[in-house]
């Protein structure tokens, strides 16, 4: 896998000017210096038109919706594995998606890459990514964890759990989710603005489990419950629990872990809810990939999806932001709770963003801020 000299569109261009040669027009008069100059006229213009038009497959353009600090190392790697070099544009992933509908196929975009299922299934249903035959993919991801078509890959995994503080909460308190919304936690929980995709995510999980009704109490709970202690970022609601500032705070489950490594001595832990027999299981999410549909360095695009799901591949992209890897031969950073030790809610990833809208209207209709 080093660099790629493929140049399909020289070819048609020189067989093009060749069949000029062959035939020349103008008067018959010409001279043979006129036709000669005439040809090589005809070749030099030419010339920008096959630059512009000719892959580059010794490098790769890749959109990001996740923290450039979460992905760059693993991107070096796949540089210095394979000589292909990475352009990267780190970006909203909403801001991303609304620039690759933009551009069309003028985009310079060979993947595109995020931290939510929903919004890689909404890209593919805008006709924005390229299904891809690949055994790579189907032999090192399962199949939830990946469109059906393979049009976009999930790469590692995020649940969205609590963070409690151990001097005020004995995790025998909480069960579920949901208990958030009972009255005994007014004033003490910590959560997402209504802007996070985290929070949208998580309450289409719970709308497609617990339907509507139950829904709507729980946003309602958790906007009177929490008052003030709404946050922009997961790592604030986790730092207002380590204060003592609320008791409870709804996070991934990585943001527990990166402010333990920093702060071991800090009164927090982690609680997985909803794990009792009946109950709807964790709510999971997945940070993923797809190749556009309009990939100028296609090849190069597969390669660097095919490094992303390979066991090294996937080991280094979960343990920069300690999430797990969905390839099922790849253990999860040490510190985390074994995959194998809960439940998570049977909700298809692809239907994240078929609940989106519906959801953020309730989230909306809520009040939550």
């Amino acid at each position: 896998m080093n660099q790629f000299h493929f140049h399909p569109g020289a070819g048609r261009r020189a067989r093009l000017v060749r069949g000029r040669q062959a035939r020349p027009s103008g008067p018959t008069g010409w001279s043979p210096l006129r036709r000669i100059a005439l040809l090589a006229a005809l070749c030099t213009a030419a010339i920008p038109l096959l630059a512009a038009t000719s892959p580059t497959p010794t490098q790769v353009v890749v959109y990001s919706g996740r923290a450039e600090r979460l992905i760059k190392p693993a991107l070096d790697s796949f540089e210095g594995k394979t000589g292909i070099r990475v352009e990267l544009l780190s970006s909203g992933t909403t801001e991303l998606l609304n620039r690759l509908q933009a551009e069309g196929d003028r985009t310079p975009a060979d993947v595109f890459l995020t931290n939510d299922a929903g919004n890689l299934e909404r890209a593919r249903e805008l006709g924005l990514l390229r299904p891809l035959a690949m055994r790579e993919i189907e032999r090192a991801i399962p199949a939830p964890f990946r469109a059906p078509d393979n049009s976009w890959v999930g790469l590692s995994g995020r649940i969205w759990i609590l963070v409690y503080n151990t001097r005020q909460v004995k995790p025998a308190d909480i069960k579920s989710i949901l208990d958030l919304a009972e009255p005994r936690w007014k004033g003490k929980i910590a959560i997402p603005n209504a802007g996070s995709e985290y929070l949208q995510a998580g309450v289409s999980v719970i709308k497609a489990t617990q339907g509507d009704s139950r829904t709507r109490h729980f946003l309602e709970g958790l906007k009177s419950n929490a008052d003030t202690n709404v946050f922009g970022k997961s790592s604030q609601i986790v730092e207002a629990v380590a204060k003592g500032q609320a008791a409870v705070g709804l996070v991934n489950h990585y943001y527990i872990y990166r402010h333990l490594e920093a702060q071991p001595d800090a009164p927090i832990a982690a609680l997985i809810p909803d794990q009792a027999e009946g109950s709807m299981g964790a709510i999971m999410n997945a940070a993923g990939i797809g190749v556009t549909k309009h990939a100028r360095h296609l090849e190069a695009a597969k390669l660097l999806v095919e490094f992303l799901v390979s066991q090294a591949g996937q080991k280094m992209f979960a343990d920069l932001n300690k999430e797990y890897p969905l390839h099922p031969e790849v253990k999860a950073n040490p510190v985390l709770p074994e995959r194998q030790s809960f439940r998570v809610a049977l909700v298809p990833l692809v239907r994240l963003s078929e609940l989106r809208e519906p959801t953020m209207a309730m989230i909306e209709q809520a009040g939550l801020r």
